[in-house]
C-alpha cells in the first residue's frame, strides 16, 4: 500500500518513474521529502532505503551526500545490498548464525563468512514496506515480519518514521511490537560522502570524526565481538576528541587489520539508558559540511566502506573503497549471545523504540 500525493520534483535529479515497479505483488514508488530551508531526501518505500540527501556545502552548492542509486532496478540488483537501507529484524553480525531464547535454539542464514548478517538472505532490506507521506517532511513505513522469516520468531509489526525537520535534521523513530519473544535491532545504513558523491567519489579518509565513547567492542578475525569492552585510549579507536579517518587507518593494530579499517561497534557514553544524546560528528573541511548523530542507542557502529569496490551508482558516480562513512546506531553486534551486552529481546506486550537524528550544518 502506498499513499502519497506529494509532489516527486527534487533536486537530485531522480526520475520518479524509474522508483515504479511492482516486487513481491506490491508497488515501489520514489518519495521527496523537503524543508523550508531547500534540503531534501528523497527515499523508496523498497528497503525504506535512502537515494539521496541534498544539502548545501559552505558555498552554498548542492550536493547529494549519501551513496545511491537512480533507479529500482540498480537498487535491487545493487553491489551493496545494505546501501541507505533499513536493516533487520537484527542488524549487524550474530555469531554462526545461531542463538537461544528460552532455552530453544534459533538457526539463521550464513552470509558473511560464518556469521548471519543485517538480518538474513532477505532482510528488511529487500522487502517493500507499506508507505505513507503524512506530509511534505514526513514519511510513514510499515512492515509486519511474520513468525519464522529468516529464522527469527514471533509476528513482529514495525512502524518507522523519516522526518526532514527545519533544523535540518534526518529524523528515524522506530517502533516495533511482537506477539511472542524475539529479537529486535533496527538501524540505517546510510553510507555517507560530505563531500558530494561523484566519479569517482572521494575517500573519507580526510574527514574530522569525533565519537562520544570511551569504550568500544574489540571483534575477532571474522568480526564477531570477543565480548570484552576495552576501552579506546591508547589506541587507533579513539575519537574522543576530533582525527582525521586516515590519520590511523591502516594501523597495523589487529583491530584495524581485522575491519580492513573501521568497522566496530563503539559504547556510546550515556547518563542513562535510551536517553537521546550525542553519539558522533563528521566534518568533511574542503567543503564544510557538518553531520552529527544523535541516538537513543546504546551503540553506534562505525564503518568506513571498506570493501566498496568502485561500482556504479547515481548518475554516473562510483563508489570505490572508503567512499563512504557509516553511523549506524544499534544494539551491540551478537547481543544475544552475549548475557552482559544490553539484551535485544523483545516480547509481547514490550514495545521496542528508538530515535536517531542526522543532523547536518556547517562547521
Amino acid at each position: 500500500m502506498v499513499r502519497d500525493n506529494f509532489s516527486k520534483e527534487n533536486i537530485s535529479g531522480l526520475d520518479p518513474k524509474k522508483f515504479q515497479k511492482n516486487v513481491d505483488g506490491k508497488e515501489t514508488e520514489l518519495f521527496v521529502l523537503k524543508n523550508k530551508n531547500g534540503m531534501e531526501i528523497c527515499t523508496s518505500n523498497y528497503g525504506a532505503i535512502v537515494m539521496s540527501i541534498m544539502t548545501p556545502d559552505k558555498n552554498g552548492k548542492y550536493a547529494n551526500v549519501v551513496l545511491g542509486h537512480d533507479s529500482i532496478d540498480n537498487l535491487i540488483k545493487s553491489p551493496e545490498p545494505y546501501l541507505g537501507s533499513t536493516v533487520g529484524r537484527y542488524g549487524n553480525r550474530i555469531a554462526k548464525g545461531k542463538f537461544t531464547l528460552d532455552g530453544k535454539e534459533y538457526t539463521l542464514a550464513i552470509n558473511n563468512g560464518p556469521n548471519s548478517l543485517h538480518g538474513g538472505l532477505k532482510g528488511f532490506n529487500k522487502v517493500v514496506w507499506d508507505a505513507y507521506q503524512k506530509d511534505a517532511a514526513t514519511v510513514e513505513f510499515k512492515y509486519t515480519s511474520v513468525d519464522g522469516e529468516e529464522g527469527f520468531p514471533g509476528n513482529l509489526s514495525i512502524v518507522m518514521t523519516y522526518t526532514l525537520t527545519d533544523d535540518n535534521e534526518f529524523k528515524i523513530d522506530y517502533l516495533a511490537q511482537t506477539d511472542a519473544p524475539t529479537l529486535v535491532n533496527l538501524t540505517n545504513h546510510a553510507f555517507f560522502n560530505l563531500a558530494g558523491i561523484k566519479n569517482p567519489s572521494p575517500s573519507v579518509e580526510n574527514n574530522i570524526v569525533t565519537i562520544n565513547a570511551d569504550f568500544y567492542t574489540p571483534i575477532d578475525e571474522v568480526s564477531i565481538p570477543t565480548g570484552e569492552i576495552r576501552y579506546v585510549e591508547g589506541t587507533p579507536m579513539d575519537f574522543r576528541t576530533p582525527h582525521v579517518v586516515g590519520e590511523r587507518i591502516n594501523s597495523k593494530d589487529d583491530q584495524i587489520v581485522f575491519g580492513a579499517g573501521y568497522d566496530h561497534c563503539y559504547v556510546l557514553n550515556k547518563k542513562e539508558p535510551g536517553e537521546l544524546s550525542f553519539a558522533a560528528e563528521c566534518v568533511e573541511p574542503e567543503s564544510g559540511r557538518k553531520l552529527e548523530v544523535y541516538t537513543t542507542e546504546p551503540g553506534v557502529q562505525i564503518y568506513t566502506g571498506n570493501w566498496l569496490n568502485g561500482f556504479d551508482g547515481a548518475h554516473g558516480a562510483t563508489f570505490p573503497a572508503r567512499s563512504a562513512i557509516c553511523f549506524e546506531a544499534q544494539k551491540f553486534p551478537d547481543t544475544p549471545n552475549k548475557p552482559h551486552f544490553p539484551s535485544c529481546e523483545l516480547r509481547a506486550g514490550e514495545k521496542y523504540t528508538q530515535t536517531t537524528i542526522y543532523k547536518f550544518g556547517l562547521k
